[in-house]
């Protein structure tokens, strides 16, 4: 065991970004700025402000430090470049655009005559406090990055200094007397930095110059409001988090753990059982490390959007499913758990518009920790539970499509294991919704109203609870409870996502979000198609006599 743990470490390092020189981005990451309501590095700041114009954290294999500063520098020089992404065809039309391209320059859309149009008609639809539409949420999309982009160039966006007895810091077109001397100095070591460098070495490092000066700017900024860098451990783990990707890594743990488990059912070798187990625990461990440093960053339970509920379900997931493998001895468990950890930390990681991995202050209806972690840990714990579920149905119903006869025995303790799961997520999500109701009437002074998320999470309840009832009374035999447990998923998509992202109406207004409809759409047909399917064989096999 002690040399399957130290081959792992080994090889997950390898997997994570290797220690070297200081390169130039790096240099310059490690100044705080203020955006967004908090103060974050300004490497944070420039892959954010990058992802939303571009589209991506690179660009043309530059840095978004390194990209982001020189907007600010030599902002000319990138006016006719094509960085602002834009991909609503409608938008396009309404443009009069090329359709086939999907990245612009920002001169082409600054200069555009229906670009005020648009806006416009956007401005008509925000106080009329209608729903926007795909069409809208793309106009609203790109008035933002329009003017991000305008921010950048004129250093208004880049707020580096902080003011005493103020909540908002000066921006780089604002420093006057030593912090703007200092700044200068950061700016002419970045320029010699890349002046000097070697090209043919791939990434630029940062001159002894460059570290030195930002340095110096840092220290001359703490003098101007030494309470506001009270906290400037956060900003050290926060570039940590960024270099390391500890759910990045972790889904290659998982990986790595579900190949080596499928061998196992494959083989029978018990050494990669074994070594599935040890991959599996690194991957926990990893996921239980970076939801640490967010909660660090936060102070807060790290599942306060989407994005962190996509985190933290898969990681409870699979913790389900070491438990249910203890307790029952049912090795297709942990099968279906890494599944689906793999599963959801591959999309976050794919998936950076819809599910936005970016770290924001609370809602004031979210702003208390209690009730944060009481109501939505228990809902999320919940789906968890659930999400297992699933996964072993998928495989179960595999395993009827291929022989079910074969695998009489896998099936009778998968059914057993979907049962034991339906059962803990229903009681899960029933305090859970109760809690929330607790927390409405907290907050609202109401318990209950039908709001639609309220609404879906009964909907949800009653739906599994219907499926655990036909289980007891006899109606629900072991395909149907796997095929069950695949269709009322479908359920959990619409309290989960669907009701933030498709229906965007209600209460939980903190919550809503757009883009993905059409691939988690995708997703729940897939399902329902596939148990369509692995049915009408079965039906067919039944019927032809033996």
């Amino acid at each position: 065991m002690i040399k399957a743990l130290f081959s792992v470490v080994i090889l997950l390092l390898t997997l994570s970004p290797a220690v070297q020189a200081e390169t130039l981005s790096q240099a310059l990451d490690k100044i705080p700025v203020q955006d967004a309501g908090r103060v974050k590095p300004f490497g944070t700041f420039a892959r954010e402000t990058l992802q939303l114009i571009y589209g991506r954290q690179d660009f043309e294999g530059k840095s978004a430090s390194e990209v982001i500063f020189t907007w600010m520098l030599i902002p000319d020089q990138w006016l006719n470049m094509p960085l602002v992404e834009l991909r609503h065809g409608g938008l396009k039309e309404a443009l009069k655009i090329s359709s086939t391209e999907k990245r612009f320059s920002p001169q082409s859309l600054l200069t555009n005559e229906r670009i005020p149009l648009v806006i416009q008609e956007l401005s008509t639809i925000r106080n009329r406090q209608e729903k926007l539409n795909p069409y809208f949420q793309a106009v609203s999309r790109l008035e933002n990055q329009l003017a991000m982009f305008q921010a950048v160039r004129a250093g208004m966006a880049i707020r580096i200094l902080p003011v005493q007895d103020s909540d908002t810091w000066k921006g780089v077109n604002e420093l006057e007397g030593e912090p703007q001397a200092a700044f200068a100095k950061v700016t002419k070591a970045f320029v010699d930095s890349i002046a000097l460098a070697d090209n043919k070495s791939g990434t630029l490092k940062a001159r002894p110059e460059l570290t030195a000066a930002v340095q110096e700017f840092v220290e001359v900024a703490r003098q101007q409001a030494p309470e506001k860098y009270a906290e400037d451990g956060k900003i050290k783990w926060e570039l940590h988090l960024n270099s390391f990707h500890p759910f990045k890594v972790a889904a290659y743990a998982y990986l790595i753990g579900l190949i080596l488990l499928i061998s196992f059912q494959v083989s029978g070798r018990s050494w990669t059982y074994s070594s599935a187990y040890v991959f599996l625990i690194v991957g926990i461990l990893l996921q239980a490390y970076g939801m640490g440093i967010r909660v660090y960053l936060t102070g807060r339970p790290p599942v306060s959007n989407m994005y962190e509920t996509v985190i933290w379900v898969p990681w409870a997931c699979v913790l389900f499913g070491v438990m249910m493998e203890r307790l029952q001895g049912n090795r297709l468990v942990l099968m279906a758990a890494a599944g689906v950890a793999v599963f959801c930390l591959i999309l976050a990681d794919m998936a950076p518009t819809v599910l936005d991995a970016s770290i924001h202050p609370l809602e004031p209806v979210l702003r208390s920790t209690f009730w944060l972690t009481t109501h939505v840990l228990i809902i999320l714990l919940g789906y968890s539970a659930f999400f297992l579920a699933l996964a072993l149905g998928d495989v179960l119903l595999y395993m009827y499509l291929k022989d079910e006869q074969k695998y009489a025995q896998q099936i009778q303790q998968g059914s057993n294991s979907i049962y034991r799961s339906l059962q803990i997520g229903v009681v899960l999500l029933t305090a859970g919704t109760i809690l929330g109701g607790v927390w409405a009437d907290y907050s609202w002074g109401r318990f209950w109203g039908w709001d639609p998320k309220e609404t879906w999470a009964l909907i949800c309840i009653l739906g599994y609870l219907a499926l655990l009832h036909g289980r007891l009374v006899g109606w629900v035999k072991n395909f149907e409870l796997a095929a069950g447990s695949v269709i009322a998923f479908s359920l959990v998509v619409m309290a989960w996502y669907g009701v933030n992202f498709a229906l965007g109406a209600g209460l939980h207004t903190y919550g809503f979000g757009a883009g993905g409809v059409e691939y988690v759409s995708g997703f729940v047909i897939a399902h329902i198609l596939y148990v369509a399917y692995v049915s009408t064989v079965r039906y067919g096999r039944l019927k032809k006599p033996n």
